[in-house]
């Protein structure tokens, strides 16, 4: 098949051959050939676009006003609702900081935030290196690693837990319930699927209860316990309703641990595959956190972001009315040969690198210095403590579309 064939015919919802191992062929086929590529009709008869390229990524995500995070319509036809209300994978997703436009975003996002500024961020760094290095005690006990199960999914997991003041005898559940509620983003959402994301949300939910009425009557630090400063929202300031602070707790769980797995475990695994990509780290090891942003760029941890037209727009020559559903493929705009020279190259020293793995604009990922903390103190001591490390098998891939990752990488350690 042709480029141009392959791109005019790709559809989320039926995936070409070989897509999930390995979608870079059809990123630059769409980019080239249907950077504004229609992907028919939603459930409503709303037109469906995929766009592909860096500057027009970063279009969308600077508008906000003309594209929408909003959600209530796409999920509503999305997510079934069932017939004594919405369903808790509706009610989740369309309160939640990620799917809400301005004013609600903007006193959410504030109140997030103020738990995640420097100072805070900074202070992390010691208890994030304990971890890790008792993590990879561990590992050296044992002699092997899953890459995954035994370091890149434990570490968001821990610090997350420790933000939400989680007792660590109650995390177990965290990271299942994160991948159940996530995975019913995909583009084909199955009966079996939408049911488990369903069970999460109501399981995550009447925990967060015992967890915020706890935390009403013993309060912790507000610029050390987010839960805390949540519940208590902004000095003088508005509050979040109990719906809002509940949500948002699963949102700081979802968007923080799949997207920092993914990073990290992507990173050793490109790592292993470029061995002189190790060496200069290794070599070099203040190059790490320039070696992140590549990671970021190169394997993007979240592939896919959605708006929708709240009016009608041009794009690529064409016109698009009000409804319009819009799929914005992180993935492909960050190996744009318009915007990063060699853009499948793996050059841990990019700079610079304005990737849009955290995307853009007033939806900016406000965890994105946490998960850069973390991503630079698991990548830079794994390394350092096991420089000879290699992969054992090719591992698991995950089968979503939406976050690209792994969900086993067995290693050897030396």
């Amino acid at each position: 098949m042709s480029d141009s064939a392959l791109a005019e015919g790709f559809d989320l919802r039926r995936l070409p051959d070989g897509f999930i191992e390995n979608p870079y062929p059809v990123y630059a086929a769409l980019r080239e050939h249907a950077p504004v590529h229609a992907m028919g009709r939603g459930p409503s008869g709303e037109a469906r676009i995929l766009l592909s390229r860096y500057a027009d990524l970063e279009r969308v995500y600077k508008d906000a006003a003309t594209f929408s995070s909003d959600k209530t319509v796409e999920f509503g036809a999305k997510f079934r609702l069932e017939d004594e209300g919405a369903s808790p994978l509706y009610r989740h997703h369309t309160t939640s900081l990620v799917f809400n436009d301005p004013p609600r975003h903007t006193r959410v996002r504030r109140i997030i935030a103020g738990a995640l500024n420097p100072r805070a961020v900074a202070a992390m760094e010691a208890g994030i290196v304990a971890l890790v290095d008792g993590l990879l005690d561990a590992a050296e006990a044992r002699g092997r690693i899953d890459l995954i199960e035994d370091f890149a999914a434990a570490i968001p997991v821990e610090v997350i837990g420790n933000l939400l003041g989680v007792p660590r005898a109650e995390r177990g559940p965290l990271r299942d319930w994160s991948l159940a509620i996530l995975g019913a983003l995909e583009p084909v959402l199955s009966a079996e699927v939408e049911a488990a994301g369903n069970r999460a949300v109501t399981e995550f939910l009447a925990y967060l209860d015992r967890l915020v009425e706890d935390r009403r009557r013993h309060p912790g630090d507000p610029d050390k316990d987010i839960l805390t400063r949540l519940i208590q929202g902004e000095v003088g300031g508005e509050r979040l309703s109990p719906e809002e602070l509940l949500q948002n707790c699963i949102f700081i769980l979802n968007a923080g641990h799949e997207t920092t797995t993914n990073l990290i475990g992507n990173g050793l695994h490109l790592l292993d595959e470029r061995r002189e990509a190790r060496a200069r780290l290794l070599a070099e090891p203040d190059l790490m956190r320039r070696g992140v942003e590549e990671v970021l760029r190169f394997e993007s941890s979240n592939q896919l972001g959605n708006r929708v037209a709240t009016t009608g727009f041009a794009m690529g020559g064409r016109d698009f009315p009000a409804g319009t559903q819009i799929t914005l493929c992180i993935g492909a705009a960050n190996r744009d040969p318009a915007q990063f020279p060699d853009p499948d190259g793996f050059d841990v020293a990019r700079d610079p690198n304005r990737h849009l793995a955290f995307a853009s604009g007033i939806h900016q990922c406000v965890g994105m210095a946490v998960a850069r903390l973390e991503g630079r103190i698991a990548l830079g001591r794994f390394l350092a403590r096991f420089p000879d490390y290699r992969l054992d098998g090719a591992g698991e891939r995950s089968q979503r579309v939406r976050f690209r990752g792994f969900l086993r990488l067995p290693a050897r350690l030396g």
